[in-house]
C-alpha cells in the first residue's frame, strides 16, 4: 500500500468497490484480496493472458479507452 504523508492530496483514491479492470469486472477489493492470498497478482497474470490472446476489450469497456 503507497505511504502518503498527511500533507499530501490523493488524485485517485480508489473505493473498494470501483472497478480497476473493466474487460473483467476486477475492483480494487478483488485485486488486494489476491494480493493478500498470493503475495503477487494472479489478476494480474489472467489479465496479460487475455490481453494476449486478444481477449480484452478494453476499447469499448474502458471509459478512458484504454
Amino acid at each position: 500500500m503507497i505511504s502518503l504523508t498527511p500533507n499530501t492530496p490523493q488524485k485517485n483514491k480508489f473505493k473498494d468497490n470501483d472497478l480497476v479492470c473493466y474487460c473483467f469486472e476486477y475492483t480494487k477489493k478483488d485485486i488486494e484480496v489476491d494480493f493478500q492470498n498470493h503475495r503477487h497478482s494472479k489478476i494480474l497474470e489472467k489479465i496479460k493472458a487475455e490481453k494476449k490472446n486478444k481477449g480484452c476489450n478494453c476499447e469499448e469497456k474502458n471509459p478512458k479507452g484504454k
